[in-house]
């Protein structure tokens, strides 16, 4: 069974994180496209194009939090199996598979209840107004209805990465997003749904997806299958996974409360023009942010079997190579996007005035994304080792002791205010690298002092 991914710990650590990545960047950009495609399709409506879009971006902070509950278990769960089959212990990684997907079921159930019955009062309180309102709805409350799918679709995926198969979890984005695009013109323009076809589109593919996944791990190819005996939840196994998915958890529902609190202010400062260019500028930086998340997630395999397995060297390797890679992609990211805002504004909509807007905003928003190379690098590497406190640590005081704060109290510092709401991105950015910066350099550190200690104990 240690034969199908010893490679983890044996073969060269470029080699293998390119390996890891690939799939895993293609299978983010693939997964990305159910709602960029979406936002494209609507974007370019005939007369109420404009409109529909900003209402499906109030969507947006919903959407969100659907996400981060997946994330809440599978970025707790799979680094957490990764470390168990790097000690070769296969039944605790069973385990904990058959836990997530249990605790998965469960807490799509409840968000199901809570969306179909609150969606309305929850996208007025998160931004949509008279003129929104209505595409809002249309679109979520079908969306709603598909969420057992989004969850278990993004949630036991990272289950099959996190057993090397990047392939194949790339495999498993493409069959649903393939759906998605084939879908979306066809139920948007041909039957002349709008927004609800958009919906409709994307529950479809989740669907097709979550077949696909569960179909793999139940089969024969994957190391750890879903077993009956491991679907009844247990506190020692559910609870650690929840503390170190609560990082990851925090900066997905965080963005929620992130954007609603952009969207707010946005409106009553620039009204719907500044919310639609926020919606652009949301799915310009998800667009743009693909490869360092799926750099960052093709490492959490490699770092995660190696520090269960002890072997600090190949995992200190792993995580400057994982920071060269990340800052070198967000330097030239940064440089992209402040040369040619207004390529990426045209993508989501023809409407000159919106584009004009949205380029401006987008220069200002991402003034120093060349630096988040480091934040992204330093977060994965936590979650990897299982340090839940530090990745709680830095998630919390870059979003809700820094940015959510400073969204209320940049206005007041510059005469257009509109754009001040966006500069609290950028001022947020650079103080809270620096705080995770310092962080990691010193409990990293301490970490892998640990583990070279426990080694030589070992070894004696």
């Amino acid at each position: 069974m240690e034969q199908k991914n010893d490679f983890l710990g044996r073969d060269p650590i470029g080699r293998l994180l390119w390996r890891m990545s690939l799939p895993a960047i293609v299978a983010q950009l693939i997964n990305l496209l159910y709602n960029l495609v979406d936002r494209v399709y609507i974007g370019h409506m005939p007369e109420d194009g404009a409109l529909a879009l900003t209402g499906v971006g109030v969507c947006l902070p919903i959407i969100m939090i659907v996400s981060a509950f997946a994330a809440l278990v599978s970025n707790g769960g799979a680094p957490r199996a990764s470390m168990a089959m790097g000690k070769g212990d296969y039944d605790e990684a069973e385990k904990i598979l058959g836990n997530s997907v249990a605790l998965q079921i469960v807490i799509s159930a409840v968000l199901t209840v809570l969306l179909l019955l609150f969606y309305r009062p929850l996208l007025l309180t998160f931004g949509a107004s008279e003129n929104t309102i209505g595409f809002a709805s249309d679109y979520m409350k079908i969306y709603a209805a598909g969420t057992v799918f989004v969850q278990l679709t993004l949630g036991m995926n990272a289950f099959i990465t996190a057993q090397g198969f990047a392939r194949t979890g790339m495999l498993s984005v493409m069959i649903g997003a393939g759906c998605n695009i084939v879908l979306d013109p066809v139920l948007i323009y041909g039957f002349g749904m709008g927004v609800r076809g958009a919906a409709t589109a994307t529950v479809i593919s989740q669907a097709v997806s979550t077949v696909w996944v569960l179909s793999f791990l139940t089969g024969k190819k994957t190391v750890l299958k879903i077993r009956k005996k491991y679907l009844r939840m247990e506190a020692g196994v559910v609870l650690p996974g929840l503390a170190l998915g609560l990082a990851p958890f925090i900066m997905q529902a965080s963005e929620s409360v992130i954007s609603v609190c952009f969207n707010t202010s946005l409106l009553k400062y620039g009204g719907d023009i500044a919310v639609g260019a926020m919606t652009i500028l949301t799915s310009v930086m998800q667009f743009a942010m693909l490869p360092l998340n799926g750099i960052s997630q093709g490492s959490q395999p490699i770092l995660s079997y190696n520090y269960g397995a002890g072997n600090s060297e190949r995992v200190k390797k792993t995580f400057k190579l994982l920071l060269a890679v990340c800052l070198t992609y967000s330097f030239l990211l940064w440089g992209f996007i402040e040369l040619f805002p207004q390529g990426f504004a045209r993508m989501f909509s023809s409407d000159a005035a919106l584009i004009d807007f949205t380029a401006h905003a987008l220069r200002i928003y991402c003034a120093v994304l060349c630096l988040f190379g480091i934040q992204m690098s330093c977060q994965m590497a936590f979650v990897s080792i299982g340090s839940a406190l530090c990745s709680i640590s830095v998630a919390v005081v870059r979003k809700f002791v820094l940015l959510l704060p400073l969204i209320y109290i940049m206005p007041a510092f510059v005469a257009d205010k509109t754009m001040g709401v966006y500069m609290a991105e950028p001022v947020a950015d650079v103080i809270a690298i620096t705080f995770t910066s310092i962080l990691f350099t010193i409990q990293f550190g301490k970490a892998m002092k640990k583990l070279e200690a426990q080694k030589k104990g070992e070894a004696k």
